[in-house]
């Protein structure tokens, strides 16, 4: 079993390599996804590893924080990554962009379970000069 304090790191991990076929060993089948921009479900968590992937290259994912509390998980992230291809409808700009977020898990049977999370949402949208739509 993944100790909890790993998990946010797991995470990191499968956005700079790329790696949607362990999300199955860190997300719950039951996972929620309370971002309206990320489908439900472990094929909601590999959507967005896709999609960033498909339009950032590069990526660097430094792991700020990590604070374990109760059946909760925080992570506080910094991304680092060149837009490179079209996200989510958004074209290539070439330019170096970071994002921070915040995330926090619910955790089930020691994998992530459901997901609340905070970013600079307006700064990031702004280095790339557009807006996502969200998915149907």
């Amino acid at each position: 079993m993944i100790e909890l304090k790993d998990l946010p790191h797991r995470f990191a991990r499968a956005m700079e390599t790329h790696d949607v076929a362990t999300i199955g060993e860190w997300v719950h089948e039951d996972y929620v996804q309370h971002n309206p921009f990320v489908p439900q479900g472990i094929p909601g968590v590999a959507f967005f590893v896709d999609a960033w992937n498909a339009g950032f290259s590069e990526t660097k994912v430094t792991v700020e924080d990590v604070i374990v509390s109760g059946d909760r998980v925080v992570g506080r992230f910094t991304f680092q990554a060149k837009h490179t291809g079209t996200f989510i409808g958004v074209p290539p700009t070439g330019k170096d962009i970071t994002m921070t977020s915040i995330d926090i898990w619910r955790i089930k049977e020691g994998k992530f379970a459901e997901h609340w999370d905070e970013h600079n949402g307006q700064e990031f949208f702004d280095q790339i000069g557009g807006r996502p739509g969200k998915p149907s």
